[in-house]
């Protein structure tokens, strides 16, 4: 999944106008422009299509942490500079404050069978033997299961 379709799903699912999306990053601490944000969101055919990185990326999502959660002692997330599906999943999962039991019931609304050992193999350190790379496919599932659930 490129970083521009978890961008415009994310848009979709929170019913997000260009001005939070501004809004958004400004708290994860870029300050973007409306004709920036327009450009990440649009389809790769057309002509004025933008990518967006990974560390903008990171930026929005840091920027949608504070904004469902607040600041932590008031400091602004350093993002990082490449971004896997792994951590994608997991700021997913704090910036909307999820259990293991709401992840798992945003699966079945996909229909998408995974076990609790798979989910919480997502979140453990690439180092330790049970960790598991979440794949496009897993991603792709919760990020639809998301928007069945936010926008049905």
């Amino acid at each position: 999944m490129s970083n521009n379709d978890i961008l415009r799903t994310l848009r979709y699912t929170f019913d997000f106008n260009d001005f939070e999306m501004i809004d958004i990053f400004g708290l994860g601490g870029l300050e973007v422009t409306r004709p920036e944000v327009s450009d990440w969101l649009k389809k790769e055919e057309d002509p004025e299509f933008k990518p967006i990185y990974d560390k903008q990326l990171a930026v929005f999502l840091n920027g949608l942490i504070i904004l469902k959660r607040g600041k932590k002692d008031d400091q602004i997330p350093q993002p990082e500079k490449s971004l896997n599906n792994n951590l994608i999943l997991r700021k997913l999962k704090i910036a909307l404050n999820l259990k293991e039991e709401d992840m798992l019931a945003i699966f079945a609304n996909r229909n998408f069978r995974i076990s609790r050992h798979e989910l919480s193999a997502f979140f453990r350190k690439p180092s330790q033997p049970q960790y598991r790379e979440c794949k496009d496919q897993i991603l792709r599932n919760f990020l639809q299961g998301l928007q069945m659930k936010h926008r049905p």
